[in-house]
């Protein structure tokens, strides 16, 4: 090519551009922007309402006992003996609890919109392991006519690539779990909550970098130095170096910056609070929060909090946030590690949403004793749950005695109107004293 272009004489024009490593033109040739935050996957980590809400999801979630049942004609029982029971409660795979794994599924879930997690199959086709997957090198591919044109019917292909650095593989929907956070348009891929708040995440970022600047620079604002005359390039670059190592950064903070005769410096930054600035964040925050579905009373912000309203609060975080996740886990589970023999038989995947009240000591007793007396919890099935021993009779059912059939109700008193001059009956009297006796009549 060269030795054609040398017979063609034509010359190459090249230009050449030399650039300090501090010149911002540096970074704009390298795609480099420093006025945009970037909010994308784990980066979005780094702004403090992200990770918190990211937290309180991930360990709300994981806190939940997760377990498989199934359902017949005596009732609900709980399926202890399928080999998928242990995995789903102590240990997905060698190297992570259960509680590790669920944390790690909701975080991808919360940062990307679709959480997964490879199945792994033994030599007779039994699940042995569940492994989560970094959502960020997983593509969902639907192959056929009609998904081009936005619609996938029972003729789709739907596959998953992961690329694995080395090697692409492709999954087939039965050898993975796919958790879908948040809303979704097609059914198959969530949105991600960082894409859909992407402004308002960028706000956050920047509030917080120009904090951070805002004290490196030991809370001094950027201004202007006026001067009478003239300076070339190299002494406005010098003067500028010496004043800025002067009056900059926190060692400087609260010194006295020296300026020569005939300059003057004049401030040109608002400070933060002509700028609105808490009002600005504590906006932010609101609008973040309530993308994830996060409280303001879970992220410390108790200014509009009373103890009613965040009793009720509280509950509607696990109603209306953990409640649809649930939903979704436990049928993406119960339909991917059972046979449809096994889900026809009625075996099914539950989380114990009743591990909210453990903290509560006097909710939970409550509840126990409506349970007992009500007549659909034994003395005993509470006692599991408090990991008490059984007592001998605590398996019957007991029931309020003075209780009968809606069918029945006044017949007890028909019953004694009709035999109350009946020889040999017995009536209360009242003796005097306040208490009742019985006296026979013959």
């Amino acid at each position: 090519m060269n030795f054609a272009r040398r017979m063609l004489g034509i010359q190459e024009k090249r230009e050449t551009l030399e650039l300090n490593v501090d010149d911002r033109r540096l970074l704009e040739v390298l795609g480099i922007d420093l006025d945009t935050v970037n909010v994308k996957g784990k980066n979005a980590l780094k702004i403090d309402t992200v990770y918190s809400c990211v937290r309180i999801l991930s360990e709300s979630v994981a806190k939940l006992p997760i377990k498989v049942y199934q359902e017949d004609e005596n009732g609900v029982q709980r399926a202890t003996r399928h080999p998928v029971y242990q995995l789903l409660k102590l240990r997905p795979n060698p190297y992570m609890s259960a509680y590790d794994f669920w944390k790690c599924i909701e975080a991808q879930n919360n940062l990307y919109g679709n959480a997964y997690a490879s199945i792994e199959f033994d030599r007779k086709g039994r699940i042995v392991g569940l492994w989560p997957m970094d959502s960020s090198r997983v593509k969902i591919v639907v192959d056929n006519d009609t998904a081009a044109s936005g619609i996938v019917t029972n003729r789709s292909s739907v596959a998953y690539k992961v690329n694995l650095g080395y090697e692409q593989r492709k999954l087939m929907p039965h050898e993975i779990l796919h958790f879908k956070g948040g809303v979704t348009l097609d059914g198959i891929v969530g949105l991600s909550p960082l894409d859909c708040l992407k402004s308002t995440l960028e706000n956050g970022g920047a509030a917080n970098q120009f904090v951070n600047k805002f004290f490196k620079q030991g809370l001094q604002a950027r201004g202007i130095v006026q001067y009478v005359g003239d300076l070339d390039e190299k002494a406005k670059r010098n003067f500028r170096e010496k004043f800025e190592s002067m009056a900059s950064g926190l060692n400087n903070a609260h010194r006295i910056a020296l300026l020569p005769i005939g300059y003057q410096y004049q401030q040109i930054a608002l400070n933060l609070a002509d700028a609105q600035f808490l009002e600005n964040s504590q906006l932010t925050i609101r609008q973040i929060a309530a993308g994830y579905g996060v409280k303001m009373h879970q992220l410390n912000d108790l200014s509009r909090a009373t103890h009613t309203n965040v009793t009720e609060t509280q509950r509607e975080f696990y109603t209306d946030t953990l409640q649809p996740k649930l939903t979704g886990y436990e049928q993406e589970l119960t339909w991917k590690l059972f046979l449809d023999d096994e889900i026809d038989a009625g075996v099914f995947v539950r989380f114990n949403v009743d591990a909210i009240l453990r903290a509560d000591l006097k909710s939970r007793y409550e509840a126990y004793r409506i349970g007992v007396q009500g007549g659909f919890l034994t003395p005993n099935e509470p006692r599991a749950l408090e990991n008490l021993p059984p007592k001998e009779g605590g398996d019957q059912l007991l029931i309020n005695g003075s209780m009968v059939p809606i069918t029945d109700a006044g017949k007890a008193y028909q019953a004694k109107a009709k035999g109350g001059d009946g020889a040999g009956q017995e009536d209360e009297i009242d003796d005097g004293t306040g208490e009742k006796g019985a006296t026979g009549q013959t």
